[in-house]
């Protein structure tokens, strides 16, 4: 593998550890350890004395710093070793885009005080722009990664209907991913001491949202699967690669973990540690899925088809 790809690679799992993080940021309610205060944490560059919600809070902020200067030499690096319209050059770019979008996101949710036990509309929504930017940041690294293990560029190859699959189950992903966002939110802002409990917020829920899309999210997520697989089973069965053999049977394991999770996470009232490890398979999933439209629908030059990066089995 290449060093840049390697690189690329590395850059991708530490941006999901901190998106792991900021779901345990939400969930703690640690979200205003800081105050409403951004990019200081309580008019201080550095707190002294911190509480255990403000040392959870600053080093969401801290590991977040530290991705962005990974980005910023992510696509410094691309920009000296690809050249001029080479995809991993654009992807990387793209990434750069996206890590500021996520952290004007985050630093609006701190100085509007869209925090702790704060149950507004606002709130919610930009929740779900941030799990909607997260996902897009994940796709943007993924694709520097992948593309970045050539040094040649890729074209784009339509192959009949598979763009339309393909396609369908990134949207039914993403709408289940902002679903399970805000879903989540309901969890933290209105537990449940029981499941019979939980079922009778959602259905009594005085018309509020956080608790109406806690009700509709296993809908989305179980769609969102089902066409996941299919879209990943179309890939392998019209490209005929191995990797991408490889990939249609990782997404259907981590759709099968992924869905099991949630189901836990409903029977076992939302613990934090489920609610993060049930966001990190959401992204892994996301992550498979677009590395399988990638592979599927480009075209490499001739005698690359078989070279570059290989999800395990």
């Amino acid at each position: 593998m290449r060093p840049f790809a390697r690189f690329a690679w590395f850059v991708l799992a530490y941006d999901v550890a901190v998106i792991a993080w900021g779901a345990l940021v939400r969930a703690t309610g640690s979200g205003a350890g800081c105050g409403q205060h951004w990019p200081t944490c309580n008019g201080q560059v550095l707190p002294r004395s911190p509480a255990t919600q403000t040392l959870v809070e600053f080093t969401h902020r801290i590991t977040s710093g530290v991705a962005l200067l990974l980005v910023v030499v992510l696509v410094l690096w691309a920009r000296r070793a690809f050249a001029r319209g080479h995809p991993a050059r654009l992807a990387a770019g793209l990434s750069l885009v996206f890590m500021i979008t996520e952290a004007l996101l985050g630093a609006g949710l701190v100085l509007f005080g869209w925090v702790a036990r704060d149950a507004s509309a606002g709130r919610g929504w930009a929740l779900a722009l941030h799990l909607a930017n997260s996902f897009l940041l994940l796709a943007a690294l993924a694709l520097t990664a992948a593309f970045g293990e050539r040094r040649s560029a890729f074209s784009a190859s339509s192959r009949g209907a598979l763009p339309v699959v393909v396609g369908l189950g990134l949207a039914a992903m993403m709408l289940a991913g902002v679903s399970g966002s805000v879903a989540a939110l309901g969890d933290t802002l209105f537990p449940a001491t029981s499941f019979a409990e939980g079922l009778r917020q959602e259905f009594e829920g005085g018309g509020r949202l956080l608790l109406r899309l806690r009700l509709f999210h296993p809908f989305a997520a179980v769609l969102a699967g089902v066409l996941l697989v299919a879209g990943a089973q179309r890939a392998a069965q019209v490209r005929r690669e191995p990797r991408l053999r490889r990939a249609a049977r990782v997404v259907g394991a981590l759709v099968v973990v992924e869905l099991a999770a949630g189901a836990m996470n409903v029977l076992l009232l939302a613990p934090v540690w489920l609610q993060v490890a049930h966001l990190v398979l959401a992204d892994l999933t996301w992550i498979a899925i677009v590395l399988v439209a990638a592979w599927s629908l480009a075209s490499a030059p001739e005698g690359e088809l078989q070279s570059g990066v290989v999800l395990p089995t």
